[in-house]
């Protein structure tokens, strides 16, 4: 698939998209032996040879990994505070680049999907996919009945409707209630509020699914690569509906990258 040549060369973390435009006018970019100044051009990744200033520029590897996100841990890549504990910190050396598709707070834990694939990082979390996240909350005291028409019918917070695609009570009783919701928009701290808007307290929060990945056996603190397969179920999942038109960015290089 054909992509925007200043887009390729920033994924490739050699400029940003910026700088490789300016690249591209002082015809310092060559696209198979020729100059490439024209702004709009394309090139195929897989077969066309993109040369930046002499260096022939070598497509990223996009990599998509699962992570058992433990509680404690921030979904973020800047660190705010020295003891501060990120996602990231419990990812090879070499995976920093990697940034998390969507977030889970702080105390929460389970499935975390980390991703330069900004396409599919953008598809995976904007509410227009509709992409099913599945969690489990531990919440605390004996839930009614009605809690679950209740939570998909829809509750407000803070001048929103915080609303569930599906839930079931797998258990309940004086002191706890387990129960399994499924939600497609993932606004923040949603699952929390949702129950504080009913007067419950959410004791525990496990993200169980992203779409087709599942949390499955793997430890917390713990990753795996996604395999063939599952990225193309994630792709299939939001291939029936057409992306915003946006110019989405790429991921900032980690090293060598031209300001």
């Amino acid at each position: 698939m054909k992509i925007r040549l200043h887009k390729f060369i920033a994924e490739a973390g050699l400029a940003s998209r910026r700088a490789a435009e300016r690249l591209m006018r002082e015809g310092r970019v060559l696209v198979n032996g020729l100059p490439a100044r024209e702004p709009g051009l394309k090139v195929e990744p897989e077969s066309d040879r993109v040369v930046v200033d002499g260096c022939p520029v070598q497509p990223r590897r996009r990599l998509t990994v699962a992570l058992h996100k433990p509680r404690g841990y921030v979904c973020s890549r800047a660190r705010q505070t020295p003891k501060q504990r990120l996602v990231t910190d419990l990812l090879p050396a070499e995976w920093q680049d990697l940034y998390p598709v969507g977030r889970l707070d702080r105390d929460s834990e389970g499935l975390l999907l980390l991703t330069n694939d900004g396409e599919l990082c953008l598809r995976l979390t904007h509410p227009r996919y509709g992409v099913v996240k599945t969690y489990r909350a531990t919440v605390v005291g004996k839930l009614p009945p009605t809690t679950a028409r209740a939570l998909c019918a829809g509750v407000s917070d803070a001048g929103e409707t915080l609303r569930a695609r599906r839930v079931r009570v797998l258990s309940a009783n004086a002191s706890h209630s387990v129960v399994e919701l499924e939600l497609t928009e993932g606004r923040r701290h949603e699952v929390r509020r949702m129950f504080q808007a009913l007067g419950h307290t959410v004791e525990r929060l496990v993200r169980l699914r992203v779409g087709p990945v599942r949390l499955g056996e793997l430890p917390p603190g713990k990753w795996r690569v996604l395999t063939a397969d599952e990225l193309a179920s994630l792709r299939a999942a939001t291939a029936a509906v057409r992306p915003p038109a946006v110019d989405n960015p790429a991921p900032p290089a980690s090293t060598g990258r031209i300001p």
